[in-house]
């Protein structure tokens, strides 16, 4: 009797598509091919329910086609959007996400690391806070947002720039007493450049500005007190405020509603980051937005490089100004 076949192969997936068999093995393994080829050879996957052995071609390749994602967390929306567009850039090229949420506990991001070591995944993007985090030399290893060393490239957007353009443009809009508000990590980072860049345009525009920023662990009350202490009159001494992110500038314009103070009539809010609401609507507030696809898909290249030593050790992606209401449009 012939024997059975088990399902489709290969050969099958490539006469469906109408490539080559080694086309088909490149996508199936991760391997680099065109957008075009890709495509077809995944439409030619689902309409034949081809399976292939991970496990297997993992003992043959030593690659398990996996990349961990360590995150804080995705209840923050910014961080949600990372998830989604690393996922969406690991999937067009055959890859898994092994995601891992560490709540910004240092000592879990340690055991995150050590996990994704014991499965034998094929690569780390990491977006961290341990300041003493220790980086694996046996596995390809990309942070976001956190520069380490010039061996661990780190991806991250144009956050002085933002910052500059922040300035620049609460000044367009006719601010002439303007504010930083901040609250984050005491690590030395890409966010931290946000206020350098603030600093650095209002001095050049000759812009009177203040700054107000707090560590992870100071209250936010910190906020309302250094505001309300620049109120005279039922009036902010400010009429125009950057905010480190778009969810603190929220926070801060729910203070500013509760004194009576209309935005953005009485005081401009520019935060930072590009959140929408539901996700794809408007912006949240006026913001700087940061090209979370362009990241995204910057980690996934990078960390699928098969030599990190010629990838730079920071690549920095251009951000933009995006209205949202907060700002005289």
């Amino acid at each position: 009797m012939p024997k059975e076949r088990s399902g489709p192969t290969m050969a099958d997936v490539a006469r469906e598509a109408g490539v080559a068999l080694g086309t088909v093995s490149r996508v199936v393994n991760g391997e680099q091919v065109g957008d075009e080829f890709r495509e077809k050879v995944n439409a030619a996957i689902r309409r034949l329910g081809y399976r292939y052995n991970n496990s297997g071609r993992a003992l043959r390749t030593d690659r398990t086609n996996t990349i961990a994602f360590i995150i804080p967390n995705t209840i923050n929306p910014y961080f949600a959007l990372l998830v989604h567009h690393i996922n969406v850039a690991l999937e067009k090229r055959n890859y898994r996400m092994m995601l891992c949420f560490t709540d910004y506990d240092k000592d879990r991001e340690i055991e995150f690391i050590r996990m994704a070591q014991q499965n034998r995944v094929d690569g780390i993007i990491a977006l961290t806070y341990n300041p003493s985090l220790s980086i694996p030399e046996d596995i390809p290893f990309v942070t976001i947002d956190r520069f380490f060393s010039v061996s661990v490239p780190c991806i991250a957007a144009d956050n002085f720039g933002g910052g500059a353009l922040a300035a620049r443009k609460l000044k367009e809009c006719g601010c002439r007493n303007v504010a930083f508000m901040r609250i984050g990590s005491a690590l030395t980072n890409e966010p931290s450049k946000r206020r350098d860049g603030f600093i650095s345009a209002c001095v050049e525009m000759g812009l009177p500005f203040e700054i107000k920023a707090l560590e992870d662990n100071q209250s936010f009350s910190e906020f309302e007190n250094f505001l309300s202490g620049h109120m005279h009159g039922g009036k902010l001494d400010f009429d125009g405020l950057f905010i480190g992110t778009d969810s603190l500038a929220w926070s801060i314009i729910k203070v500013l509603k509760k004194w009576n103070l209309r935005v953005p009539e009485d005081v401009q809010v520019i935060g930072f980051d590009g959140i929408r609401m539901f996700g794809d609507q408007e912006c949240v507030v006026s913001t700087i937005a940061q090209p979370v696809q362009e990241i995204a898909e910057t980690c996934v290249t990078t960390v699928l490089s098969r030599d990190l030593s010629s990838v730079p050790s920071l690549i920095c992606l251009p951000v933009r100004y995006e209205f949202g209401g907060t700002t005289k449009g």
